[in-house]
């Protein structure tokens, strides 16, 4: 009987593993630059996290999530997101608390919606996200944004899209839902089930359906910006003003609001723009949410972060033909003739991997033209050849793989001998 992977994941084999390690690697650097530190938490929460962090009103709590009863009959649901996670931390290690404020963290890691399964999207995927909490100054809005900014530049994206939108404070959001409430409700009966629902609950969420997007009253719905007060206005121009010194291009648009329902203030997205990748493509979203900690229990605390799918970035990079990696091929391979020395050829690698060297060796009996042609299919760089002979005069055999080139060299010298040859290879 076999077993199939479950839908809506993927084995990441190697080959693409390393394209993993390369962007982790580059988020862990650039997050170091701008002194955010890593946080982990748990890939599994009380549902109630969610329901309360994310929005009882949004498709993923509605729709999406997994969520299972433990056998204490505890509920509990697979992390969709990495933010209302973070901000449940956040509250239970009282780093409101810290001398240094505000908390600049980051995270990377599975995360999971029950969701059709297509092309950039997964019912377990990846995310890497940023949260700065404690802090309401604009400037941070900036540096966040910034940050994502540079993540895909410095990954050799080109063609990327900031788009930019004000959702507004708490009084700036109602007068809008009251406007926007309004707005739909002679024409609620042509709106779908989940539209209906949300007129009352969270009528912004109307905005972003996508049953609805081309209903006419869409195109003249109120926008956020006509309904934002005198501070909320204020707080978008210097996040604006902020971006402009930065040099980093955006569009405002009145229309973005973010699918969680604890966004506040500043919302963005970066897109991807250019063929075989869709017109127009969402890669990261992210906004402020003052107003979250308390929700979860935490005394008043502003914040903001964003997140961006590792998958959707390795499409992105693909169409845009940018190579991550080049290959790397194996510096020394071991082939050893006779019982002798494939018993010495366990220790001999053990001692060649502690110097720092990538080396390998045969495991399956092959005679020596076998062996030198699975280390010329691994692209080894010099070959070690070791026979029983040999070995007794504690001498190994050195060959250059490229120049074909061989030198006796004494055991108990070895690492040095490799150094000096592959440095030398390095330099031609």
């Amino acid at each position: 009987m076999g077993f199939n992977i479950p839908r809506g994941t993927q084995d990441i084999l190697p080959g693409e593993a390393e394209k993993w390690q390369l962007i982790e690697a580059k988020a862990h650097d650039i997050c170091r630059r701008f002194n955010y530190k890593e946080i982990r938490t748990p890939v599994f929460e009380q549902t109630e996290l969610f329901a309360r962090g994310v929005g009882d009103t949004t498709d993923i709590v509605q729709k999406e999530m997994y969520t299972f009863n433990d056998r204490g009959g505890r509920s509990l649901t697979l992390r969709p997101e990495g933010t209302a996670s973070v901000v449940r931390s956040f509250v239970g290690e009282k780093m409101h608390g810290w001398v240094e404020q505000p908390v600049k963290l980051y995270y990377t890691g599975p995360m999971f919606r029950y969701e059709r399964p297509q092309s950039g999207r997964m019912r377990q995927f990846v995310q890497f996200g940023v949260e700065a909490l404690g802090s309401a100054d604009p400037a941070v809005d900036a540096e966040v944004i910034a940050l994502a900014m540079t993540f895909y530049e410095e990954l050799g994206l080109e063609k990327l899209k900031l788009v930019i939108n004000s959702l507004g404070d708490k009084d700036s959001r109602e007068a809008h839902r009251r406007a926007l409430t309004a707005h739909f409700e002679p024409v609620q009966d042509e709106l779908c089930e989940d539209c209906r629902t949300r007129l009352h609950q969270n009528p912004l969420r109307i905005l972003d359906c996508k049953v609805d997007k081309n209903h006419a009253r869409m195109k003249d719905a109120p926008s956020i910006l006509d309904y934002l007060n005198e501070e909320s206005q204020a707080y978008f121009a210097d996040v604006q003003r902020y971006l402009d010194e930065m040099g980093i291009g955006y569009t405002v648009d009145e229309t973005l609001v973010r699918g969680l329902d604890y966004y506040n203030n500043t919302a963005f997205e970066i897109m991807m723009e250019g063929e075989g990748f869709g017109a127009i493509t969402t890669l990261a979203g992210g906004g402020r949410y003052n107003g979250l900690v308390e929700e979860i229990g935490g005394p008043e605390t502003p914040g903001i972060g964003f997140a961006l799918s590792i998958e959707r970035l390795l499409m992105a990079l693909e169409t845009q033909g940018v190579e991550l990696i080049e290959d790397t091929p194996l510096e020394v391979y071991l082939v050893t003739m006779g019982e002798e020395a494939a018993r010495r050829a366990p220790s001999l690698l053990q001692e060649l991997r502690r110097a720092g060297f990538t080396a390998d060796t045969d495991y399956l009996g092959r005679k020596m033209k076998g062996q030198m042609k699975a280390a010329d299919r691994q692209g080894a760089e010099v070959v070690l050849l070791l026979g029983d002979n040999e070995l007794a005069e504690n001498n190994i055999n050195v060959k250059d793989m490229k120049t074909g080139e061989q030198q006796l060299a004494d055991l108990s010298s070895l690492t040095e001998t490799l150094r000096r040859t592959l440095t030398t290879k390095g330099e031609s």
